[in-house]
């Protein structure tokens, strides 16, 4: 985990260099190599002879449709597992009762096709990767390639004893920005339904007996999952709430109305 935290880092870095959607003014002084350049980068000014002075306004025609690789909507935040009002581990699965503060989600969305209809509007849908750790306070082990979820207690005390979810995300966004203050921020509100397809599960235990073991199979997750997420942002930072309406576990495999809401800081707008 800690290679995709770097991984993320490095993305997020080259992310918010690159310039938002507007209009760019350009003034050149013919002949030379004088020339202005503002945008929200700023300004950029070379300097040289001057005789003439020539305006270049580029604009933007809507509607406007982009597609490609991106990388935005970096959510680190905490994962809630509850049933109904009651966020302990479900009756019958107490082996699931998990640490609050250590139980978290992180997710980040790497592919947009996005139609822009004005310099507020947009609508996007993108594809990404979501992942959900829940560090479990028991000393337990999840098996693989079971029926139903099923845990065998030990003897070991583990340092730390992690079940998670790895999904393929597809949202689809629906965005509205504000105009840039003075400062080339905006307020962005960006929200709509989510999709989700398991990619995989696996479990870490760390112990001074065994060191660290991990094992990857679909611990009886949900394969598909539906739910709704909202973000609220000003320049590059804001927050994220998720929710998904069904289930965690499969249905028959794991614990009725079982369900996952997560909330946190989103990077990236």
């Amino acid at each position: 985990m800690k290679k995709i935290y770097l991984i993320v880092i490095a993305l997020l870095i080259v992310s918010t260099t690159q310039a938002q959607e507007q209009d760019t003014l350009k003034v050149f002084k013919k002949g030379t190599k004088t020339s202005m350049i503002i945008d929200t980068g700023g300004v950029s000014i070379t300097v040289g002879k001057a005789d003439s002075t020539k305006k270049e306004k580029k604009t933007v025609k809507y509607p406007h449709a982009t597609f490609g690789i991106t990388f935005e909507h970096f959510d680190i935040g905490l994962s809630k597992f509850h049933t109904g009002s009651d966020f302990s581990a479900p009756v019958g699965y107490d082996y699931l009762e998990n640490k609050p503060w250590k139980t978290s989600n992180i997710g980040f969305d790497l592919l947009q096709f996005g139609v822009r209809f004005n310099p507020s509007f947009k609508i996007m849908l993108e594809a990404g990767i979501d992942w959900d750790l829940i560090r479990l306070v028991k000393n337990v082990t999840i098996e693989p390639d079971k029926p139903t979820l099923t845990a065998t207690p030990s003897t070991i005390v583990y340092d730390k004893n992690r079940l998670s979810s790895k999904y393929l995300r597809i949202p689809l966004y629906f965005e509205y920005r504000s105009p840039q203050s003075q400062k080339g921020k905006r307020i962005s509100i960006v929200g709509g339904p989510e999709i989700g397809f398991l990619l995989g599960g696996k479990t870490k235990q760390i112990s001074s007996e065994n060191g660290k073991v991990k094992v990857k199979d679909d611990f009886n997750f949900e394969p598909f999952r539906y739910g709704a997420n909202i973000r609220i942002g000003y320049g590059g930072v804001g927050l994220f709430f998720k929710y998904y309406m069904n289930d965690v576990f499969a249905k028959n495999q794991g614990p009725a109305d079982y369900k996952n809401l997560n909330f946190g800081l989103t990077f990236g707008f």
